[in-house]
């Protein structure tokens, strides 16, 4: 796996988790988890990856699972795509700077703790640490529940209440997104992907979506750009051939 995306994998004639199924499966993996069933926890994490690469709790959990069962270097492969995604994320990083010792690799597990007392500098004047983290992703999972139940309204307040605590949380940022897409306010989702991208460019659900903001926004040609970017940086992601297919594009015409 080289990116954030490389646990993608198509499927034939499978049917997509939706969100609800990949809550249930998220919450069946934590209690198995707690309960010290970790090769079992780490299956559904997976399975929620496939469909959702970008969700940072969810590899987090994923590389504390690989690290128990003794796959250290997968482990750190996971805390690192979760840091991707959010680059302030303290909890990935302290897992992070805990196997990288484990490993022997005691300068850069040194250099990881440096960035967990960075952060929980930069959120002292919010919320400390693991508290705020803890915060944040309970405004996000309830926002969550507020969109399965088709409330977007309330899903972007929580979202925003969770952005407020963790501003660079890009996988919660990236739902809020697509909450403004759900409500049709497309200058404000537009605006949210570009943060996202400007921060970590390689987030392809991310890019995907700010194509279909720009085609509804009417500028067709920009979002066959989002597209072929990402086509071109996940050949197995077969979504963005789907959306150029659907303007009546080919790769090799967006080429030319």
């Amino acid at each position: 796996r080289t990116n954030a995306e490389a646990t993608v994998h198509w499927r034939p004639n499978a049917v997509p988790y939706t969100g609800p199924v990949l809550d249930q499966l998220i919450e069946r993996g934590s209690h198995a988890l707690d309960r010290g069933e970790v090769a079992a926890a780490l299956l559904d994490f997976q399975k929620v990856l496939e469909e959702r690469p970008d969700f940072a709790d969810v590899r987090n959990r994923a590389g504390l699972c690989l690290a128990l069962l003794g796959d250290l270097e997968a482990a750190l492969e996971e805390f690192r795509q979760a840091l991707d995604v959010n680059p302030t994320y303290r909890e990935a990083e302290v897992h992070r700077a805990i196997v990288l010792n484990e490993l022997g690799r005691y300068e850069e597990a040194r250099a990881a703790l440096e960035r967990v007392r960075s952060i929980d500098a930069n959120d002292a004047r919010k919320l400390p640490g693991a508290v705020g983290d803890r915060i944040a992703n309970a405004h996000a999972e309830l926002a969550d529940l507020y969109r399965d139940a088709g409330d977007h309204v309330r899903a972007s307040e929580e979202y925003q209440r969770a952005l407020e605590i963790r501003p660079t949380f890009l996988d919660i940022r990236t739902r809020l997104g697509k909450a403004y897409i759900a409500l049709s306010d497309l200058p404000r989702a537009r605006e949210e992907l570009e943060a996202i991208l400007s921060r970590n460019p390689h987030l392809t659900g991310a890019r995907l979506h700010l194509g279909l903001v720009l085609r509804r926004m009417g500028n067709t040609e920009a979002a066959v750009q989002e597209w072929m970017r990402c086509a071109e940086e996940d050949h197995q992601d077969l979504r963005a051939r789907a959306y150029l297919a659907s303007v009546g594009v080919t790769q090799a015409e967006a080429r030319t």
